[in-house]
Parts: structure tokens; C-alpha cells; sequence
């Protein structure tokens, strides 16, 4: 599988957009059923005392469409507006979050964005490994100033940090990597 681009990742063609937009309601849909394992997983882990974590186990496949749409149309933005369209859809089709899912869905693409950035948008294996680590560093600064995370304890934010790597990581890396790979071996794309 080729890993560095050959050529522009500025120019979108109508096949990029039209497959971004595919990309996005795709995981509008999986978002939305989220919004459903996110309440249960919530509910198991409270019993237990864990709940604080619920956040950081769930993460992971709720960024998922931003790294899956910049390693298929390997283009600027289309990260960044593929999670995006899918925090859109998953809202429009009534999630518990409200319109606050624009914001998420605008602070994971973001995060997941710099990691092909910090690459000049050329080596995009590289970018999908790097975007794990600052989706979890951006969503995580978010998470300090919006969701309380400053009043926490210093071992419970590095144990609320290292969750959330982990889920991204599996999720937003290991698994979108899986996911294009079976795409290029079914020849669906040409990566």
C-alpha cells in the first residue's frame, strides 16, 4: 500500500466530494448508535464506580470518520469536514447530544487533522498514527476546559489521558487502518 501522496492533496475532485459526503452519513449513523452504547456503557460503569472513564472507553469510535476519510481521498480538510458531516448526521437523526455535536464533531476533526498536517499532508500512514495522539491531545485540552476535567487530581487526569489514547488509538488507528486496508484488497479504491 502506497503511503507517501504523489500528488496534490489540494485538488477535489466531484468523486471526492461525493464519497466524503458518503463517509460522512455512513458514520452519522454509527454515531448515532454510539449515542445508545454510550448511555449503557455509562450506566455498567457507574455501578462499578467507574463512570469518570465513560468518556474515554467511548472516545475512540466517535473519531473515527476523520482519519477514515483522510487516509481514503488523501486530501487537506477532508478529515476535518468528514467528521464534521458525521456529527451533522448523527445529530439530525436525533441524537441525545444536540446541536452540541458540531462542536465535538469540530474539535475531533480538528485534532485529527493536525496529525496529517504535522506530515505536510505526504506520508499519511505517518499522519494516521500521529492524528491518534492529537485527537487525544486536543480533545483532551477541550475536555479540561468545558467538561471540568481542571478539578480533577493529577493521577486521575493521566489515568482519564491514557483511556482515551488507548480508545483512540484502537479505534481511530488500529481499526480505520484495518478498515482501508480491506478496502484496497477488495479494489474498491486505489490507494
Amino acid at each position: 500500500m502506497e503511503t507517501q501522496t504523489t500528488g496534490s492533496s489540494w485538488r477535489w475532485s466531484l468523486r471526492d466530494v461525493i464519497f466524503l459526503a458518503l463517509v460522512g452519513i455512513a458514520f452519522g449513523l454509527i454515531y448515532w448508535l454510539m449515542d445508545w452504547v454510550y448511555q449503557l456503557s455509562g450506566a455498567l460503569l457507574g455501578a462499578v464506580g467507574l463512570k469518570a472513564l465513560n468518556d474515554e472507553v467511548t472516545l475512540g469510535p466517535w473519531m473515527m470518520a476523520a482519519p477514515l476519510a483522510s487516509l481514503l481521498l488523501r486530501r487537506v480538510g477532508a478529515g476535518l469536514i468528514g467528521e464534521l458531516l458525521a456529527a451533522t448526521g448523527e445529530m439530525l437523526l436525533g441524537s441525545s447530544f444536540g446541536a452540541s455535536n458540531l462542536l465535538s464533531g469540530l474539535v475531533q476533526g480538528i485534532g485529527s487533522e493536525l496529525g496529517f498536517a504535522l506530515t505536510g499532508y505526504r506520508n499519511w500512514q505517518l499522519g494516521l498514527w500521529l492524528s491518534t495522539l492529537t485527537g487525544t491531545v486536543v480533545t483532551f485540552a477541550w475536555s479540561l476546559i468545558v467538561a471540568g476535567y481542571s478539578h480533577y487530581q493529577p493521577g486521575l487526569l493521566v489515568l482519564l489521558f491514557v483511556v482515551r489514547f488507548a480508545s483512540i488509538f484502537l479505534f481511530a488507528g488500529v481499526l480505520v487502518k484495518a478498515i482501508v486496508a480491506l478496502l484496497a484488497k477488495s479494489q474498491l479504491f486505489k490507494l
